[in-house]
């Protein structure tokens, strides 16, 4: 059976990229990282793709329309033949018609337990509240932010006197190995 292919999106260091990245070099993975594409021509993330033999495409968003600036990344992701899209750590709104012309087919991990503290700041949110968990939480993308049916969670504890970095550091390891599970469920269920 041929893999799926896949497109990921960052604006950062890629660490959640690179947990895919490894994950698909297992064997029995149903997918392969085909480009990773950034709105930030300095994302430290593009130098290890491209140190993995993958493709990458960036381009400033600066002074361009949020539609104008998505056509660009749909032409390079669709000229790279993906069948789906994984954010991560893509901090960009996508226009309306981007998500639609990928309904269904492109992922996002999101740092907090959906549909809890939907945007930004979850760790401090989370904390402020009062919670004993915080998490991670693997969703379809929507139109609407951090609003798409959840595919998988992970919870971590909130342990008394944590900041927000202290969470954040400790999401980040279940994010790394929840998203490709959720991403390799997905695309076998989808092919199916």
């Amino acid at each position: 059976m041929s893999k799926a292919k896949v497109a990921i999106l960052i604006s950062g260091r890629g660490s959640n990229m690179a947990a895919l990245v490894y994950a698909a070099k297992a064997a029995d993975c149903p997918y392969e990282v085909v480009l990773v594409a950034s709105n930030d021509p300095e994302a430290a993330g593009l130098d290890f793709a491209r140190a993995e033999g993958i493709a990458t495409f960036a381009h400033s968003h600066k002074g361009m329309k949020r539609a104008e600036f998505d056509a660009i990344i749909d032409a390079e992701i669709r000229k790279a033949g993906a069948n789906y899209i994984a954010l991560a750590g893509y901090m960009r709104l996508l226009s309306p018609e981007f998500v639609s012309g990928w309904e269904n087919r492109m992922l996002n991990i999101h740092p907090s337990l959906l549909p809890k503290y939907k945007g930004l700041h979850t760790h401090e949110r989370a904390i402020e509240a009062g919670d004993t968990h915080g998490g991670c939480s693997v969703h379809i993308v929507t139109a609407e932010l951090d609003d798409g049916p959840v595919l998988g969670q992970t919870e971590v504890a909130i342990i008394p006197g944590d900041t927000p970095d202290d969470l954040a550091a400790r999401v980040l390891i279940a994010e790394h190995q929840l998203y490709s599970r959720v991403l390799a469920d997905w695309v076998n269920n989808e092919k199916q």
